[in-house]
C-alpha cells in the first residue's frame, strides 16, 4: 500500500500515473415530472417517481496530481469494453511519457489487455 501511495505523492520523472476504476450496473434513471423552478422562500421540490433507462457500465481514469481524467460508459462490462477504454487512455495522454496503470486486479481487465494497442509505442505494460 505504501509503495501505492507513493507513486501517487512522488511519481517517476516523465511519467503519468493513473487510477483506473470501474462500476458495472449503474442504473441510469431520470425524474417523471420536471422539477418546479424554486420560488422566494420555498424549499426545492422532487417527485418520487423515475423511469428507468436500463444499466450502463462506467470506467473511468484519473490523474491524481492534475485531476483531469478520461472516462467512457458502456452497454456491457466485458473485456470487449476495457481493451477500447484503454485505447483511449492511450490516444488521450501525451507521447514521450511512461504510463503507470493502478487499477484492482480484475479478470476482466486481464483476460485481453495484453492484445490491445496501448504500449504499441511506449514500452509494453
Amino acid at each position: 500500500m505504501r509503495d501505492i501511495v507513493g507513486l501517487y505523492l512522488n511519481p517517476p520523472e516523465r511519467a503519468i500515473v493513473l487510477c483506473v476504476e470501474e462500476k458495472s450496473q449503474v442504473q441510469a434513471l431520470n425524474r417523471t415530472p420536471p422539477i418546479l423552478p424554486l420560488a422566494p422562500g420555498a424549499p426545492a421540490r422532487q417527485s418520487h417517481d423515475y423511469e428507468r433507462h436500463g444499466v450502463t457500465s462506467l470506467f473511468a481514469a484519473l490523474e491524481v496530481v492534475s485531476g483531469v481524467n478520461i472516462s467512457n460508459c458502456y452497454r456491457r462490462h466485458r473485456h470487449q469494453e476495457f481493451l477500447p477504454f484503454l485505447n483511449d487512455i492511450d490516444a488521450n495522454l501525451p507521447r514521450g511519457f511512461d504510463v503507470h496503470l493502478v487499477m484492482e486486479y480484475h479478470a476482466v481487465y486481464m483476460a485481453r489487455a495484453r492484445g490491445s494497442n496501448l504500449g504499441q509505442d511506449r514500452e509494453a505494460f
